[in-house]
């Protein structure tokens, strides 16, 4: 049976920039909305320590099929009113290979209020994003977000070959596992069994949702095809010019003058060759014009993932006060030389490249990263790594350089590396205050398309919606395409 997918994928964009509220409005054009479930247990919490003041987290809540486990996480984190502004957040535990049963839960339920709300009064589709590389919260938020009904799920940074197995089990509610890199042993084992972490509830088959890992290159989307523990249902095909992280150059890493990594043919990917594996593909990385979009689906291509031009509009989960200073800038200043966007081959703790937008008061700015303490209390960007005694430890090369070391990394591979967990969440303006009350600064992460994001901005205007952008992407396409009233989509 052949499926209607989208042709637009928004991109899911993390910590919460691709929120609920986003993921909704381009879901209600007749797109595939997606939300972002990278760190989605800690975006919860402090949404309940603010306040909750539109009360939508505790209407999702309310939908969550235990309600036990829904009145501890209020009990442990929900401050009525919302905490003082100068008050440190209350930190969600780390993960671990065996994560505690709170965790776990805690995680379950961020993911499935997360989809609820974005699905919650239409009939459009929503995705769920998630990355390869931080390994352990992925199977509570795919079980999370199964439960509520979450219909595509699209992971990168990585190589998910064990996710769509994953998937086919959480379907009908058993117990799965996954495999988490060790450094200087062998790989170790994370369960996650939806009976024992669901308690006493009654649970139902779930709807398996559609597997879109992302790629860089044919050669790896074949072998997902063939290799996947399950079934791989599309890709998205993203290259380096695509915001967040992106995939290494194939090759020996070498640095442009302005010390980016510098991309060959090599890197290129072959449309031809994508096609010949018969799944339908989007294109992401600078392929946010009507022109581009006609161009690669006359190429074969279904269509296009966008991110950048999403994550700068009014229903953004990027900080209103941070989004319009950054339009501001890049309508009425010159560029940096080289562009918005600076690609960083150091920052990112997972040693993938790392797209980050050059504007002023962000930790772009070189001094005003080094003036930033080192710490690491969020973990997503740990690695394992095995110990002295045999055991199992984690260490993030972006934690204090002592630490690091003695933890048995080489002290070399903390240079340039950056908190990418805690500027991302103060780009969503839940910066959390360490002590001393410094609070922690954004670091904003785009695609080279920032470039061009003026092209948006209607006169006489400072912002645009996400409706624009759909308008804006399909403008060329055929009218019966231009949907700008919800409707429904074939689903599984």
């Amino acid at each position: 049976m052949k499926y209607s997918h989208p042709i637009i994928i928004q991109g899911g964009m993390g910590i919460a920039v691709s929120d609920w509220k986003l993921a909704k409005t381009v879901s209600q054009t007749g797109q595939l909305g997606v939300i972002s479930g990278t760190a989605i247990n800690s975006v919860l919490v402090r949404r309940l320590q603010d306040g909750d003041l539109d009360g939508h987290v505790r209407r999702g809540l309310k939908a969550f099929p235990s309600q036990s486990i829904v009145q501890k996480i209020l009990e442990t984190y929900y401050i009525e009113g919302g905490r003082p502004a100068t008050q440190a957040y209350k930190r969600a535990p780390l993960y671990n290979i065996e994560s505690s049963k709170a965790l776990l839960q805690l995680t379950v339920v961020a993911c499935f209020v997360e989809v609820w709300l974005a699905r919650e009064g239409h009939q459009g589709v929503i995705g769920l994003n998630l990355l390869e590389k931080v390994q352990l919260p992925n199977m509570a938020c795919l079980y999370g977000a199964m439960l509520a009904g979450v219909d595509y799920v699209i992971m990168g940074a990585g190589i998910p070959r064990e996710i769509p197995g994953v998937l086919d089990l959480f379907s009908e509610n058993k117990k799965a596992s996954l495999k988490i890199s060790v450094a200087g042993g062998e790989d170790e084992i994370t369960y996650f069994d939806p009976q024992e972490v669901m308690e006493e509830t009654s649970l139902v088959p779930l709807k398996r949702p559609f597997f879109f890992p992302i790629v860089s290159s044919a050669v790896l989307a074949a072998n997902l095809k063939k290799k996947s523990t399950g079934r791989v249902d599309g890709f998205v095909v993203e290259g380096p010019l695509a915001g967040g992280h992106n995939a290494p150059p194939r090759g020996p890493m070498k640095l442009n003058e302005q010390g980016e990594p510098v991309y060959g043919v090599r890197d290129e990917v072959s449309l031809e060759d994508m096609v010949a594996l018969e799944l339908p593909f989007w294109m992401a990385g600078y392929y946010a014009t009507p022109e581009k979009l006609a161009e690669v689906r006359a190429m074969g291509a279904h269509g296009v993932q966008v991110g950048t031009l999403f994550a700068f509009s009014d229903e953004s989960g990027v900080k209103e006060a941070h989004r319009k200073s950054a339009i501001h800038d890049i309508l009425t200043k010159p560029a940096p030389a080289g562009g918005w966007i600076f690609t960083d081959p150091r920052s990112s703790p997972t040693n993938f490249p790392f797209k980050a937008a050059r504007l002023p008061g962000t930790i772009s700015e070189e001094a005003l990263y080094l003036s930033r303490k080192r710490i690491c209390d969020l973990g997503y960007l740990r690695h394992a790594y095995k110990k002295e005694d045999g055991t199992v430890g984690q260490r993030c090369p972006a934690e204090p350089v002592k630490d690091y070391v003695k933890k048995g990394g080489l002290e070399e591979d903390t240079v340039g590396r950056k908190c990418l967990c805690n500027a991302l969440m103060a780009d969503i303006g839940m910066g959390q205050i360490q002590a001393g009350g410094a609070e922690e600064m954004p670091l904003l992460t785009a695609g080279d398309d920032l470039n061009n994001i003026a092209r948006m901005i209607k006169p006489g205007q400072t912002s645009y919606s996400a409706k624009d952008v759909i308008s804006y992407l399909l403008s060329l396409e055929a009218p019966a395409i231009k949907v700008t009233e919800p409707i429904a989509i074939a689903t599984l």
